[in-house]
């Protein structure tokens, strides 16, 4: 009896490759390897059969691994989400994880969520991912229209290997066209649904043909469910955000009524404890401004008819009520910052209207008697400057007018076309004088009516001169009254509790000025002697020779004393030749070019404007006195 031989393990067919294979995770396909490197190597068929019966036992373990990890990762995802729906703030954020974790669970190169929309009977695109195709996502598709509207319309899931090959469900142009966009071949759909109303439908698609397993397709179903939840939570919480809301509002209505009678009674007594204290316009604004929770301002002017009657109106962004008082509107407080106000809140307004008039009304009879009393202590100035000095500064002094600085006296008239007298006239008088009231209130000095037109006496700053002075009141009379208003200025004079008696006589040369102002035609300017060249020597009292010299040619004259130049003799004999170059180089007994350069010098020092005729009468002019002056001098 033989003995049979014994087989040793061949050592080129390993089944213990197969554990390396699972341990790295390797593709199925890399399990027939061993088997060929065994065959290729001569292996016996002993040997080959047992690494065949390994590599199968290693493809079921990897099989079972792999379902193993795909539920796991599937649990993974359905917990995520429930997670998601346990902190819900944001749904259209937890639609995009769903949509996102579908189409990476079953691999898929697309996935997408649609709604449903009652109104318009059809279903939309809410959530894409992985799309490409603008068209596409704006899909909408009708009821029972193409994969989608079929599963909405029937609440079951469909599947298709090959949507354009199906017949299943209706095709249309448009649902195709987005489809062929999209390049989608397969296509898995399953219903979202809240009880037995499908509200939606979950995708999830490949660009190529596919067959979805029914574990992918429960769990989709799985995931359309969470985005069902999400939905009905999301709504939940809106409707309860809108209870809520709609709640506080009704609270917020009763408090606003409960609030209302509070402010009434408490603006009452604010405005008359305002109008007690003696409290202003001003006063009264921020006061109705605090209780009407807004910004009041006053403002000054006449109003539109539908504002003037008394109740407050809303015109833009604002409420308005008007100030008036016997017929005149004295302005309006504006309220910004309320676009609404209850019927309490607009009488407040027009209460705080009510008040504002009295005190403009009062603050208007304390100011006409101040004026007053400010154009008496002028005219006595002017008419009786011999009274006791004494008694005038004390006067002064009440009126807060320092009567100790230098002062420059100003006439004023409003300006129009000569025209007969009308009443008119007396009414524009009222107005200019009311204006230089103000005016020399603001200034601390007086102001009175007199010949047609006002009379100021203003005190000079530092640093001021009476021509300045003269074109600011020019500006802000013709500002105010927007009409122009013509201004000449005296000399400065001394001080008035000093000098009473040189009131009159500068008033008098202000009239000069102001009547050589109008018929210089610059009517609605102001000026004073010095602004009017020669003219001015005329009509100053004080003939400030000097002071005409030096405005006209003290720069010639200075240059000429600065540099040794003969500049101002050059000027003489220009004009005594006729303005002629050539006979000018005779007169000198210089070249022809020496006096064009000096002639250019002096055009420099002057200014552009120098050889015009009225510029050339005063140069002339000065250039006599400058030498009567030298001459009186040695």
């Amino acid at each position: 009896m033989s003995e049979e031989p014994l087989h040793e393990p061949d050592p080129r067919a390993d089944p213990a490759a197969y554990l390396g294979l699972l341990a790295r995770g390797a593709p199925a396909e890399a399990y027939d390897r061993p088997v060929l490197l065994a065959r290729a190597s001569g292996a016996g068929p002993a040997a080959l059969a047992a690494l065949e019966r390994a590599k199968q036992l290693a493809l079921r373990v990897r099989a079972e691994l792999e379902g193993r990890r795909r539920r796991e990762a599937e649990l993974s995802a359905l917990f995520e989400t429930a997670h998601d729906l346990a902190g819900l703030r944001d749904l259209d954020a937890v639609l995009r994880a769903i949509v996102q974790r579908a189409r990476s669970l079953l691999g898929t190169e697309v996935a997408y969520l649609s709604l449903n929309d009652p109104a318009a009977g059809d279903t939309y695109m809410r959530v894409t991912e992985g799309s490409v195709s603008a068209r596409f996502q704006q899909l909408r598709l009708g009821m029972g229209e193409g994969l989608g509207g079929l599963v909405a319309q029937t609440a079951r899931p469909y599947v298709t290997e090959s949507y354009f090959d199906d017949e299943r469900f209706r095709h249309t142009r448009a649902i195709d066209s987005g489809v062929r966009d999209e390049g989608l071949v397969a296509i898995l759909g399953v219903p979202l649904t809240l009880g037995s109303q499908v509200i939606g439908v979950l995708y999830a698609a490949d660009r190529r043909a596919r067959v979805f397993e029914r574990e992918q397709i429960a769990l989709l179903g799985s995931l359309a469910a969470h985005a069902a939840v999400a939905i009905d939570t999301a709504n939940l919480l809106a409707e309860t955000r809108s209870a809520l809301a709609e709640l506080e509002r009704a609270n917020g209505i009763i408090r606003a009524h409960s609030g209302v009678i509070e402010r009434a009674s408490e603006v009452h007594d604010r405005l008359t404890e305002l109008v007690l204290r003696g409290g202003g316009v001003h006063d009264v604004a921020a006061a109705v401004s605090e209780v009407l929770d807004g910004a009041v301002e006053f403002t000054e002017g006449p109003l539109p008819a539908e504002s003037a009657d008394g109740h407050a109106t809303r015109r833009g962004d604002a409420w308005v009520a008007a100030v008036s008082a016997g017929g005149e509107a004295l302005g309006a407080l504006v309220l910004r910052g309320q676009p609404d106000l209850d019927p309490v809140d607009q009488r407040t307004l027009e209460r705080a209207a009510t008040v504002t008039s009295l005190l403009l009304l009062a603050r208007r009879s304390a100011g006409e008697a101040e004026q007053r009393v400010r154009g008496e202590l002028l005219d006595d100035l002017l008419d009786a400057p011999e009274r006791d000095r004494r008694l005038l500064k004390e006067r002064a002094a009440r009126l807060r007018t320092d009567f100790d600085a230098p002062h420059v006296v100003l006439a004023a008239r409003l300006d129009r076309p000569e025209a007969p007298a009308t009443d008119r006239d007396g009414a524009d008088r009222q107005r200019l004088w009311s204006a230089a009231s103000h005016l020399a209130a603001t200034r601390h000095g007086l102001a009175s009516a007199r010949d047609g037109g006002t009379v100021l006496l203003l005190p000079l700053g530092q640093g001021d001169t009476a021509a300045e002075l003269a074109r600011q009141t020019a500006k802000h009379l013709g500002g105010t009254l927007r009409e122009p208003v013509t201004v000449g200025a005296s000399s400065p004079v001394g001080a008035p509790a000093t000098h009473p008696g040189d009131i009159a006589p500068a008033y008098a040369e202000a009239r000069r000025c102001l009547d050589a102002l109008r018929l210089l035609g610059r009517s609605g300017e102001g000026a004073a002697a010095q602004d009017l060249g020669f003219l001015g020597l005329l009509l100053a009292d004080t003939r400030d020779i000097a002071g005409f010299v030096t405005r006209t040619i003290g720069d010639v004259v200075a240059y000429d004393r600065s540099r040794g130049t003969d500049l101002v003799r050059t000027l003489d004999a220009y004009f005594a030749s006729g303005m002629s170059p050539v006979r000018t180089k005779d007169e000198l007994h210089v070249h022809v070019n020496t006096v064009a350069q000096r002639l250019e010098r002096i055009g420099r020092l002057l200014g552009p404007d120098w050889q015009s005729p009225p510029r050339a009468l005063e140069i002339q002019l000065a250039l006599r006195l400058h030498s009567m002056s030298a001459a009186v001098a040695r």
